[in-house]
This record gives structure tokens, C-alpha cells and sequence, in this order.
């Protein structure tokens, strides 16, 4: 997440002696939900790498299954709107929280965009290079190395997602998106076929938590908002708004086309958040 949205200061985390029980519980189920999935998917890939290259035919599947399940686990409603992308394309979304990678890999299989640093992080990299997360370094220099990477992969049927704001947020506002990875769709061999779908991500806090409940951000540390999240007594929900995709060449360059998606995936926050609204005329 670079740079780094900071915002008002975060919540101080309290937890309980019943919070801990709840933290115990849920992330025994939900340790156990990933390791043993992801040992299945890396046998498969054993099976599958061989067979079919970059495509994976089966093992989305199984991350489609983590993700729709530890969303259980956790006790969040989920709800959706509109449909998903058929067809080649990619995704963007706004971006609120590590929660994110459930919500937006539980209806429909996506491969995520993420800065080349997460791939070392300690669990986090391991889990991302299973599930196909593509790597780049965000900086122009590397432009064509990208644009040849993303060529690659969408050529070979992946839905490529990244978060076009560049950091998380509380959940109550859009950050302007950065046009940069827009570029690569303008590409000769992907502007005239391509659709970027944009998508908006609400979450609504549990009953009597802040409505920021689930927003990461700034220097909130990862382990203490996880625990955080387990430790809750009731947690709210979170809805999925699929906006009608956009055709890369409609568009005159990333610029106009980052524009549009942006007033889209806030349009729908405003619509299905109040708080959003009250947020953005705070500001």
C-alpha cells in the first residue's frame, strides 16, 4: 500500500476475555480452512501446470471455496450486485481492507495485481504465488514489462484485479485513481477487445461499531486489526456492486478510462453507504 492514506486515527483495539475465545476459535477454523486447501491446490498444480500451462481450469475453484468459507467463518452476510465479467477483461475496485481478497475472490475467479514486495512477506507471499497473483514493480520505467505481463496473462483467459487507488482506506470514501496500470489495456493487441469492469466493495460495520469497523489503513498493524476482526461479538456485512464494464476503446487514453471507472465504483459506495456521503462531504 504506497503511499499511505492516513485519515483520522484508528480505533484503539480492546479485547476481551470472551474476544479472545472468539479470536481462538475462528482462527483455529480459519487456519485450518487455508492449510489445508492450499496443500490440495499445490498438488494439483502438480497435475494441472503440466497439462495446461498458465491456465488453471480447477484451482480457482479452490480458492473461490476458502474465500466464500472464511467469510462464513467469520460470521459476515455477503450480498452481490449486477453481474460479473464473461469474456477476456479485467477488474477494478476499491480498496478498504485485507478482507478485500475474500470478498472480491468469493463469486467470481480473479487474479490479483499487487506490488512485487508482497511476494516476500511471510505467509501472505506464499499465499499469493499459489494463487497466481501477478507481481509487478509500480514504477514507469517498468511500463512495457508490464504491459507485456498483463498481455500474457489475459491473453490466457485471466481476470486480472487491481486496486486503482493505490493504498486502503477506511471504507468510506474513494481515493482518486492512479491511471498508470490503465495503460496497459491501450496495448495493441488488448484495446479493441478488452472491458474493464469496475466494482465497488461496501462493507457495513457490526451493530454499534464505528462505521469504519472494517477499513485498514494508514499504519494499522495487520495482526492487530485481524484480531480485531476475529474478536468481534457480531460482524456486519458486505455487498459487491459489478458495474457495467467499460470497452477499453471507447476510452481515448487511461486517463479518461481511470476517470470513469473512479465516478463509477463511487457512485455505487454513495449509493449503498450513507455514511460514504457523509464522509466525502466532510472532507
Amino acid at each position: 500500500m504506497s503511499p499511505t492514506w492516513t485519515g483520522a486515527a484508528p480505533d484503539p483495539v480492546v479485547i476481551g476475555p470472551l474476544g479472545w475465545l472468539r479470536v481462538v476459535l475462528r482462527g483455529g477454523a480459519l487456519i485450518l480452512l487455508i492449510a489445508v486447501c492450499l496443500v490440495l491446490l499445490l498438488l494439483l498444480r502438480l497435475i494441472e501446470r503440466p497439462l495446461f500451462g498458465m491456465k488453471r481450469p480447477i484451482t480457482p475453484h479452490i480458492v473461490q471455496f476458502v474465500c466464500r468459507n472464511a467469510l462464513r467463518i467469520l460470521g459476515m452476510g455477503y450480498t452481490a450486485h449486477g453481474q460479473p465479467i464473461h469474456g477476456p477483461g479485467a477488474v477494478v475496485a476499491n480498496h478498504s481492507s485485507w478482507l478485500d481478497i475474500f470478498t472480491l475472490n468469493a463469486r467470481k475467479r480473479i487474479y490479483f495485481v499487487s506490488k512485487s514486495e508482497v511476494a516476500g512477506w511471510p505467509g501472505i507471499g506464499v499465499l499469493a504465488r499459489a494463487t497466481g497473483t501477478l507481481f509487478i514493480d509500480r514504477d514507469r520505467r517498468q511500463a512495457r514489462a508490464q504491459t507485456r505481463a498483463f498481455v500474457e496473462r489475459l491473453s490466457a483467459g485471466h481476470k486480472l484485479l487491481f486496486f486503482p487507488e493505490g493504498t486502503s482506506t477506511d471504507g468510506l470514501r474513494i481515493l482518486p485513481f492512479k491511471s498508470t496500470l490503465f495503460g496497459a489495456f491501450f496495448a495493441a493487441p488488448l484495446r479493441e477487445t478488452l472491458h474493464i469492469q469496475p466494482v465497488s466493495v461496501i462493507y457495513h460495520a457490526p451493530p454499534g461499531e464505528p462505521a469504519r469497523f472494517y477499513g485498514w489503513w494508514g499504519d494499522m498493524e495487520f495482526g492487530g486489526h485481524l484480531l480485531k476482526t476475529l474478536a468481534a461479538p457480531r460482524h456486519g456485512a458486505v455487498e459487491v456492486v459489478y458495474h457495467q464494464p467499460l470497452k477499453v476503446s471507447d476510452f481515448a487514453d487511461r486517463k479518461a478510462l481511470a476517470a470513469h471507472a473512479e465516478a463509477l465504483v463511487r457512485a455505487g459506495l454513495e449509493a449503498y453507504l450513507p455514511e460514504a456521503m457523509q464522509a466525502r462531504d466532510g472532507d
